[in-house]
């Protein structure tokens, strides 16, 4: 039976062994006894180490030294491969050195193997090193890493990477990156369309590690040589900090075929932005352009939109140095038009021409059955309006009312269809509908009415008065005329 393999934190938190033992342990792809050519006669000499660099895990075509490290009055050092006739390769000192460099100037298959070394000198020669396994990548095509249920965790989820080919490996190995000794090994399962995946399990992380990985594949027959590594996936765990904003430059509603940019931003001055899909297994990221007025921001250029691209979006902002992310930006819902054969009508009561302060309507139909309507008015920032569609007369309807009405009210408006099982694709829209707001009529008359009223008022009061001096003037003119 065979023996499960611990959780991928499990193994990343453990304490390290020795770093070549970890090295075998770890990056073997095949589960065989290591059995290399012991020197004709082993000596008390001390037994040698030896590492390769830059690493053990080497591109096709790069450069990579062994070196071979012993004690001072070593004479000549041995490198051996491992079903390579013995010594590999050979270096004589000049003179007594506690070290040799082997240099490999471009690394292919023929090249990937287990290595040892072992010194000689005066007194006898030395024991074998432990074992160095030299791995070649890029030979096959890059296996795709994804993440599951998502790759944005909280401290106490779980998830699991998925490692998947079109290939039929027969291994995956799934490496964090930036240290390859700390690699994790997995049989392959079969798919049905040809293919082939393992399922690496991750339990609760923290924020104190960068969690960014990579895989590969190979075969059972030529452990050594792998595929090319694919794309980094890094874990995201959301943290505290100021969350940052995100929008889209074409608005909420794009038409299918349309080229989609997304937006994230922020007052505080991160060097990177995250993007998450809801459902998404990937997590692209951007670093931050030079800060403008204050604000940090990157864009992501989503590209030509299907029906893939809808959805709820979401960002978060990060630092080049640091493992920790902010708070998420607020849900963006991505809505795709033209995607569902359906095309409503809109219509406005008791008109497209109305006063402020009336009671308006915009009613939105549909012959086709459908379970939402959208209304959008052009050039606003804020989400359309949603309401469940009702069936009358034969047909689905929504009624969106706007009581009393104002000039902000004033523009044009399409409305749209969706289906419950796909919120986020809509139907073509409707034909526009401009909507003309004028000054009120019945508060701004009562207002006319009294200015005028009181200008009457005033006029009349100062005829009054003229008429008083005027008598009055009159009736001194004939008292003194009399006297």
């Amino acid at each position: 039976m065979r023996t499960p393999w611990p959780p991928v934190s499990a193994w990343l938190g453990a304490k390290r062994e020795d770093t070549m033992t970890l090295t075998l342990k770890a990056l073997l792809c095949l589960g065989l006894s290591v059995g290399l050519r012991t020197p004709v006669q082993a000596g008390p000499l001390t037994k040698p180490t030896i590492r390769a660099e830059p690493g053990p895990v080497i591109p096709f075509g790069r450069p990579v030294t062994i070196w071979c490290q012993g004690t001072p009055g070593a004479e000549e050092y041995h490198l051996d491969r491992e079903g390579s006739p013995a010594p590999w390769k050979r270096m004589d000192l000049l003179e007594p050195g506690d070290k040799a460099k082997f240099s490999i100037t471009r690394m292919t298959e023929q090249d990937a193997g287990i290595y040892r070394c072992y010194y000689g000198s005066s007194t006898g020669r030395s024991d074998l090193s432990d074992p160095l396994e030299l791995v070649v990548t890029g030979l096959y095509i890059r296996p795709s890493l994804s993440a599951l249920p998502s790759p944005v965790m909280t401290s106490r989820g779980n998830v699991t990477l998925q490692c998947g080919s079109r290939q039929g490996f027969d291994r995956f190995l799934l490496t964090k990156e930036g240290d390859h000794r700390l690699s994790w090994a997995l049989d392959s399962q079969p798919q049905p369309s040809g293919g082939s995946q393992a399922l690496f399990p991750v339990d609760p992380v923290t924020s104190s590690h960068m969690w960014r990985f990579r895989c590969y594949g190979c075969y059972r027959d030529n452990p050594q040589v792998w595929s090319l590594p694919s794309d980094a996936l890094e874990l995201l765990i959301p943290g505290e900090s100021g969350k940052p904003s995100l929008l889209s430059q074409q608005g909420p509603i794009v038409a299918s075929g349309q080229n989609l940019t997304l937006q994230c931003r922020s007052d505080v001055s991160y060097d990177r932005f995250a993007l998450h899909k809801e459902g998404g297994r990937d997590l692209p990221q951007g670093l931050a352009l030079q800060p403008q007025a204050g604000l940090s921001q990157a864009h992501f250029p989503v590209g030509t939109v299907r029906s893939s691209q809808g959805g709820q979006y979401r960002c978060y902002g990060g630092y080049n140095l640091s493992s920790e992310w902010s708070a998420p930006s607020d849900p963006l819902d991505i809505l795709v038009a033209g995607w569902l054969p359906d095309t409503p009508s809109l219509s406005v009561q008791p008109g497209p021409s109305v006063a402020s302060g009336e009671n308006v309507t915009l009613l939105c139909q549909s012959q086709s059955h459908t379970d939402t309507f959208l209304l959008s008015k052009e050039g606003a920032a804020d989400p359309p309006l949603h309401l469940r569609s009702e069936h009358r007369a034969q047909q689905y309807q929504a009624e969106f009312s706007m009581s009393p009405v104002t000039s902000a009210h004033r523009g044009t408006y399409r409305c749209y269809s969706s289906l419950s099982s796909s919120p986020f694709l809509l139907s073509h829209p409707s034909e526009p509908l401009e909507l003309l707001v004028s000054a009120a009529h019945r508060q701004d008359y009562t207002v006319e009415n009294s200015i005028r009223m009181g200008v009457a008022g005033l006029v009349l009061m100062a005829l009054g008065v003229l008429l008083f001096w005027s008598r009055n003037s009159q009736n001194q003119t004939q008292d003194a005329a009399r006297m």
